[in-house]
């Protein structure tokens, strides 16, 4: 039940990312819920299709379709009142962040997959709805930063499988893990945590 509950809200969350990132490009409704929806969807599609799982989570459970849909309209109406809308971009990102990736991982771990596999699938379905956000909507891919992005999601499904293999019955183990990446994340918005330079793939300059 913990994991139905989080997927739902990081449903929420990624979808009100996406209405943001939409920015005052002129878009309709419709095209700004539909970028929202995509956005919040779009990870857990791509596990399922990898995963080769017999039904799209979305379309056996009707429930995630209806709370993408429904908090991106919700979004579209509310962002209008609020003025540092890129504060709160950046914090529901973090939070989608943390929660795809545990909930993923757990329920990969709970299909029976290896931890390298849950792990993997943790971080994908975690960042991919996030680059198909900001491919659609025109903004730099945040997991082609130098903060820390995608480290969070990894470092934290590596928890959930060290958790879930020391405690298997801990009933937090998905909270902890989900403060972890969101804390993590937040350290490298406002701290600009990175790698070192000589970590950092970057362009030689002519001289």
């Amino acid at each position: 039940m913990t994991l139905y509950i989080l997927g739902m809200i990081g449903i929420a969350a990624f979808a009100i990312t996406g209405v943001i990132s939409s920015g005052k490009k002129g878009m309709d409704l419709f095209s700004i819920v539909f970028l929202g929806m995509v956005t919040s969807l779009g990870g857990g599609t791509i596990r399922d299709v990898i995963l080769s799982m017999e039904t799209v989570y979305w379309v056996k459970d009707t429930s995630y379709l209806w709370v993408a849909a429904l908090s991106s309209v919700f979004a579209f109406f509310a962002v209008r009142v609020i003025e540092n809308r890129e504060g709160l971009f950046n914090y529901a990102d973090a939070f989608g962040l943390a929660l795809f990736t545990v909930v993923t991982t757990e329920r990969v771990l709970l299909y029976g997959f290896s931890p390298t596999i849950a792990i993997t699938m943790g971080v994908i379905t975690g960042i991919v709805g996030g680059i198909i956000r900001d491919v659609l909507s025109h903004r730099p891919p945040l997991v082609l930063g130098k903060e820390f992005y995608a480290t969070p999601a990894f470092l934290g499904a590596c928890l959930v499988a060290v958790l879930a293999n020391l405690l298997p019955d801990h009933e937090f183990n998905s909270i902890y893990a989900v403060s972890f990446i969101f804390v993590l994340r937040v350290l490298a918005m406002k701290k600009g945590l990175y790698y070192p330079t000589w970590l950092l793939y970057q362009k030689k300059r002519h001289d």
